[in-house]
């Protein structure tokens, strides 16, 4: 069974800093790409960022250019997304993805497992 199990959300205020994880049990993800998505109340899901398997290939949607990086723990089944100066429209429900690939890109469609998702609050 995939499972993934996304952990650091929470509140912080504008132009503050969160550090997500996305960890995964009961398989390796070594053999796929993970996406990060969020869904804003009210507002459709849309994709943020995703990494390839080797780390080498990464992308992100224009509104969190420069300020969130994307990036994998091997040693710990895990993949990051370092937030930083976070705006209130980044307030939303962050979910992890992954796609079983066996090429050196990510996209965002065809996803294989989904994660419960954590939420951000950006808020003064």
């Amino acid at each position: 069974q995939l499972q993934l199990v996304e952990s650091g959300g929470g509140l912080v205020q504008p132009g503050g800093s969160l550090r997500l994880s996305c960890l995964a049990s009961g398989f390796s993800l070594d053999n796929y790409a993970i996406s990060w998505f969020r869904q804003a109340p009210g507002k459709e899901r849309e994709a943020v960022s995703c990494i390839s398997r080797s780390g080498g290939f990464t992308n992100y949607r224009e509104s969190v250019k420069g300020r969130f990086t994307i990036s994998r723990d091997r040693a710990k089944n895990t993949v990051i997304l370092q937030m930083n100066s976070l705006k209130p429209e980044d307030t939303a429900v962050y979910y992890c993805a992954a796609r079983f690939r066996s090429d050196s890109i990510c996209t965002y469609n065809a996803i294989n497992s989904w994660g419960k998702g954590t939420l951000v609050t950006v808020s003064s």
